[in-house]
């Protein structure tokens, strides 16, 4: 799965490398985002925009917005299936940009670890987005990460990661129409391009938000077997 991402670099930064616009008192860099805070995100339907959206999809048609809690994840194999992301899957689709996420590895102590890309360069991580009214009409938009299984690089230390799309892939994504087309895309990024090492557990509460979370924790060996 992925829980907690990174994106941490200057709004310019974002600009540049997706071609979009973006306001300097919407936009604050984060190295903790968490499920159901407000993170930026580039729709299809607003490409050349960075929009905040609720991290936790609600569908159109739920009637308790707690649902949202259990879909902060996408799985890839089933998205074209399931009632609560083939509508979006279909219509709604975008990009969560983001310079690292993070993993806690399932051993007795829970290491959590940043993974990133080698040259620590910004990526697009694949989601789905909808918009949910309340009873009183007010409307909140939410997104859900697509995840599919882990490469070779981190799948010692989860068997999930998220769809990381190819920089030449990010605009069809977007845009493409054809179903086949796009479940083609939802596959593992190459491992040979991706690192990780440990952090600090600072990380585990979403209220720490601070450079020191990403970190190396030099206290810990970085041993997976």
């Amino acid at each position: 799965m992925c829980g907690r991402f990174q994106l941490s670099v200057k709004g310019k930064h974002i600009s540049e490398r997706f071609n979009v616009e973006v306001f300097d008192e919407l936009y604050r860099p984060s190295y903790n985002c968490a499920p159901s805070q407000n993170l930026p995100v580039i729709t299809n339907d607003q490409h050349h925009n960075l929009n905040l959206l609720q991290w936790g999809l609600i569908p159109f048609w739920a009637k308790d917005p707690k649902v949202g809690f259990r879909n902060i994840n996408t799985r890839s194999e089933t998205i074209s299936e399931k009632p609560s992301f083939k509508n979006a899957f279909k219509i709604r689709r975008c990009l969560i940009p983001s310079n690292g996420f993070y993993e806690w590895k399932k051993d007795t102590n829970k290491t959590p670890y940043r993974i990133f890309l080698k040259n620590d360069e910004l990526f697009a991580m694949a989601g789905i987005w909808e918009t949910w009214k309340d009873s009183h009409e007010r409307s909140i938009v939410t997104f859900s990460i697509i995840t599919t299984a882990a490469n070779s690089c981190i799948d010692n230390i989860h068997n999930r990661m998220p769809v990381i799309l190819k920089h030449e892939d990010e605009q069809s994504w977007l845009m493409e129409n054809d179903k086949e087309k796009l479940l083609k895309l939802l596959v593992s990024f190459d491992s040979t391009k991706m690192d990780y090492y440990p952090i600090s557990k600072q990380v585990n509460s979403p209220g720490n938000n601070n450079p020191e979370i990403a970190l190396r924790d030099e206290g810990r060996q970085q041993v997976l077997f």
